[in-house]
């Protein structure tokens, strides 16, 4: 599995990329591996408030729905329009064109409490 070291990550297998206050987010390449063929992704609305671990968007395969959490609180300042359009870009891309959402991060201390790259490779191993 594809885990760059560059991002954090969650249990629930979101990534974040934090460039100055702003986290863009996405599934891991484990996370779209599991959920085989994505069909459908429901980004969160832009200027939406949410809080750590919030239920934020929703990823749909042919196997299940998902449900992708925040990783930090903040506000979503802006949502992917080419994953809405082409979903599958989640599996081809994860980590590049796949990403879901954008936050600018209300609280710096939530991003500290995810995994680094090691800790995510041993969580999913």
């Amino acid at each position: 599995m594809n885990v760059p070291d560059d991002l954090r990550y969650c249990s629930s297998h979101e990534w974040v990329r934090l460039e100055g206050d702003i986290a863009t987010v996405g599934i891991t390449d484990h996370a779209q591996a599991e959920l085989t063929d994505v069909v459908f992704v429901e980004p969160p609305a832009v200027g939406r408030a949410v809080d750590f671990e919030d239920p934020t968007a929703v990823v749909e395969s042919v196997k299940a729905a998902s449900d992708i959490y925040a990783p930090c609180s903040g506000e979503v300042v802006e949502a992917n329009p080419e994953v809405e359009s082409d979903p599958s870009l989640v599996n081809t891309d994860p980590y590049g064109k796949g990403w879901i959402f954008k936050l600018k991060v209300a609280n710096p201390e939530d991003i500290g409490k995810l995994m680094d790259p090691d800790a995510y490779r041993a969580h999913i191993s």
